[in-house]
């Protein structure tokens, strides 16, 4: 398996630091808004990488963090006059709800903050202590960035004036510009924490190398996890200030492999919401089916920027639906247990940096080719259950063709009528039994009238969209 190393800027052979294991540490989201298309994209693509890793016989232990202590969140709550409990609790369950709805695990480990300020002070002491750090006369407790002669050396930055007053609190008691708060006293009467260091909240930073040490590193190792991913904005500073505090405060640097995901841009600009133009991904499932979003986010390759426009997002809906159009015509087949040719090449091309453009090729040259002889071969059992067989391997692998084939070709329809429709195919099924054909029939037309159409099954009618 390989990975691009978005540090060192190559492809890079994927070797575990404990044979057989993975530990894969992603940023996870600021829980004070709903989730936008930016976080379905980075959660998406680590979720594929979890699925590969696995696919290669990896014992993958995942780690997402849940941040839940922000200025931006103790904003909202006056705002809106709510306890900052109520408010975390109520943007972090809408988050996994709408990351399972685009078919996103949940990682193994997700740590809150809020969780985690006792791992906060001891990496915070040990750094003081070592002199990277140092507390000033408010209470604040800034790192040290001159003591780190590694710093910068992540985002290969060299760092000018405005860059500085752009990206990094200012205030005079530092003793360098470019020095980052790791904790924040606070006077102003807002929420705080007590700490050794006096009441105030921590910084940003400082949550995810903390997390990371309590979690996932192991004792006398030369990293501290196999792989950190996020997305292309958080190299700098965020993740250069990790970075910076795990490698003075310990005996490793924090990671072995680095891997970032590409911005989301809507209709060709840069998605932010200072633009207005912030797309939320719970309006686009109330538009489109998750997995329709799931396709269309993963058709790009990763590293890749992603440019969101409705006309793409149809063209990846037509690919989707072949693959439930052909797994519509093997429904009720049971998959056989040999690994096929097809399934083989497609690990080995997710294998290469989750290239994603050759797995879909393979996807579709394979639906091609399997509807094709499915026309000509008629009930070939044999070929049926490979074709079967592959597609569950696709569900498996990508995610992809996961639901009842039928089912997916109803979206967009309100809850009312499908229960009306289910209520419908109820009295049909019980007139066909009863072999009163004239009212099955005339139950058939009513159904039909919804603007669906039915399918007879061994398993089963069904219905779908017209």
């Amino acid at each position: 398996m390989y990975i691009f190393d978005s540090v060192k800027k190559e492809k890079r052979e994927f070797i575990p630091l404990q044979e057989g294991k993975v530990s894969l540490y992603v940023c996870g989201p600021t829980v004070y808004d709903d989730a936008h298309l930016g976080h379905a994209k980075s959660a998406l693509v680590f979720d594929l990488l979890t699925r590969v890793l696995s696919a290669n016989a990896l014992d993958v232990t995942y780690a997402r963090n849940i941040t839940d202590i922000d200025d931006k969140i103790i904003k909202k709550a006056i705002a809106q006059k709510k306890d900052i409990k109520d408010i975390t609790d109520f943007y972090t369950d809408a988050f996994h709800k709408e990351m399972s709805a685009i078919g996103v695990s949940r990682p193994d480990i997700e740590p809150k903050a809020t969780e985690s300020l006792n791992a906060m002070f001891e990496m915070m002491q040990k750094l003081i202590d070592s002199g990277h750090a140092y507390t000033t006369k408010d209470g604040d407790v800034y790192f040290d960035t001159a003591s780190d002669s590694e710093y910068l050396t992540l985002s290969k930055r060299v760092q000018d004036e405005d860059d500085r007053q752009e990206r990094v609190e200012s205030s005079s008691l530092k003793k360098n510009p470019a020095d980052f708060a790791m904790w924040k006293s606070v006077k102003d009467g807002s929420l705080t924490y007590d700490s050794p260091f006096g009441a105030g909240r921590p910084g940003w930073h400082l949550e995810c190398s903390a997390m990371i040490e309590k979690h996932l590193a192991k004792p006398d190792t030369a990293f501290a996890v196999d792989i950190h991913g996020g997305g292309a904005d958080l190299l700098f500073p965020h993740h250069e200030n990790e970075a910076a505090q795990t490698r003075c405060s310990s005996n490793h640097e924090l990671a072995n492999y680095w891997m970032h995901n590409g911005f989301v841009n809507i209709d060709g600009e840069k998605m932010s919401k200072s633009l207005g133009n912030s797309f939320f991904l719970k309006d686009a499932l109330k538009e489109y089916d998750g997995e329709v979003l799931r396709f269309y986010l993963l058709s790009t390759h990763y590293r890749s920027n992603f440019n969101f426009n409705t006309e793409d997002l149809a063209t990846a809906k037509k690919r989707l639906d072949k693959i439930y159009r052909l797994k519509k015509r093997l429904f009720g087949l049971a998959p056989n247990s040999d690994t096929t040719e097809f399934q083989t090449k497609l690990l080995e091309a997710l294998s290469d940096d989750m290239n994603v453009s050759t797995a879909l090729a393979l996807i579709d040259e394979m639906l091609s080719n399997a509807n094709e002889t499915l026309d000509t071969a008629g009930k070939h059992k044999a070929l049926k259950k490979e074709t079967i067989s592959n597609l569950a391997y696709i569900e498996k692998l990508l995610g992809f063709g996961v639901k009842n084939p039928f089912e997916y070709f109803q979206f967009g329809m309100d809850e009312e009528t499908k229960s009306a429709i289910a209520t419908l195919m109820e009295k049909r099924d019980t007139a066909k039994k009863e072999k009163n054909f004239e009212e099955s029939d005339r139950l058939r037309d009513e159904i039909l009238a919804f603007g669906v159409s039915l399918m007879d099954t061994p398993a089963g009618t069904f219905w779908e969209k017209v």
